[in-house]
């Protein structure tokens, strides 16, 4: 099989049940009819080891669940632009390589036309997939809503409405957001701390983000969503450096 299809078919195991199964089966069956080596498809449908022996969350689960989330966000300004698939196009490119980047555009633009339920699209994620690669998840919807330099309301709320129904908490929604969305108090919304802790409460909150948000949390997922977790770490750095900065923490 192409290396192009092994994001896809090594890595898919529950999304291939339920509701986004429903939405992105049709795309995924023309696919594995025109794959040359279908092993790739079948070794991970059995049933599931215990979860203690291997994270429930694979790197094609992820991705195909950030494109079915990214759909309903991408929608819901009611708007939709050639030059928002264009940004999708890079951003998928950039993290996961073009040749798995065109196989994932496919499955979007077939996603794109379809409707279903977001609660129960998130139902499936919040039972299914590691709170790790949620947070995740989120940050990708961030930085692709923000990919034009903008963050639209209704998208804004879209993914608000989506941290709810998956369980990610206000915080950490607020601190993915203050991530893109410039603000005074940005650096310390990111650390998930108030602008009048004392040092030893932001030494203490940096800590705390910085294990939360660590690469490793979702090495799980795969070599391709490592520069997306590296951002979101990188992120949290740069916040604690401002504030070190701006109160001469050594």
């Amino acid at each position: 099989m192409p290396v192009s299809k092994k994001i896809l078919w090594s890595g898919l195991g529950w999304v291939l049940g339920g509701p986004i199964g429903a939405i992105v089966g049709f795309s995924l069956a023309n696919m594995a009819d025109q794959a040359t080596e279908p092993d790739y498809y079948t070794s991970y449908r059995g049933p599931r080891k215990n979860l203690k022996d291997y994270p429930r969350t694979r790197g094609g689960d992820f991705a195909i669940s950030l494109l079915v989330l990214l759909a309903h966000v991408m929608k819901a300004d009611e708007k939709m632009l050639k030059s928002e698939l264009t940004y999708v196009k890079e951003f998928m490119t950039r993290h996961f390589r073009a040749e798995n980047a065109r196989d994932l555009m496919v499955v979007f633009k077939d996603i794109l036309k379809q409707e279903y339920p977001i609660q129960a699209v998130c139902r499936q994620i919040m039972n299914e997939m590691d709170h790790a690669a949620r947070l995740e998840l989120i940050h990708g919807l961030f930085g692709l809503a923000h990919a034009d330099g903008q963050l639209h309301p209704k998208e804004d709320d879209a993914i608000r409405r989506i941290c709810g129904y998956i369980g990610v908490s206000p915080a950490d929604f607020d601190s993915m957001r203050a991530m893109y969305v410039q603000e005074a108090t940005g650096a310390y919304t990111i650390l998930e701390v108030d602008p009048a802790a004392t040092d030893d409460q932001v030494k203490r909150a940096y800590r705390k983000m910085a294990a939360k948000f660590h690469p490793d949390k979702v090495a799980h997922l795969g070599n391709e969503f490592g520069t997306l977790a590296e951002e979101k770490f990188k992120a949290v750095n740069d916040a604690y450096g401002k504030i070190k900065k701006e109160r001469g923490i050594k």
